[in-house]
């Protein structure tokens, strides 16, 4: 049997995503410990102020964090997570969220997301913890 690629696990994992997809999301890199993923700011997900509702601009950073912690083939689930929102993102905008590993052990995994607009402006910090079990995807 031939090992799974961080590749083959993110795309096996994002076909199943139906969240990710009905936000538009779409995979630029999936790698071991690393993930870029980017979403076009749709008129349909701003908040009452006119711009990108933080519950979108989350989902964005969560998807890159997931997929960046799950590229190894180990099924790893959230079990913390916080977001900043330093500044605003407006219909039109293009995010692009860069999930990196920062540090590991056998069980645990820390990332940074930092998401960027088309600007390359810094407008979401993402820090998450993840638990990884000893279940392997089901690529089937």
């Amino acid at each position: 049997m031939t090992p799974h690629t961080p590749h083959d696990v993110i795309a096996h994992l994002m076909r199943r995503d139906a969240f990710s997809q009905l936000l538009g999301m779409e995979v630029l890199e999936a790698d071991l410990g690393r993930s870029v993923v980017r979403m076009r700011v749709r008129p349909d997900l701003v908040n009452g102020f006119g711009t990108l509702h933080g519950g979108a601009l989350f989902s964005l950073a969560d998807s890159a964090f997931a997929f960046a912690t799950n590229a190894g083939g180990m099924l790893s689930v959230a079990v913390d997570c916080t977001i900043s929102f330093p500044v605003a993102c407006r219909p039109g905008d293009v995010l692009t969220a860069t999930a990196v590993e920062q540090s590991a052990t056998n069980r645990l995994a820390f990332v940074e997301v930092t998401v960027r607009n088309q600007d390359d402006v810094d407008v979401g910090y993402f820090r998450g913890t993840v638990y990884r079990t000893t279940r392997t995807h089901d690529l089937t």
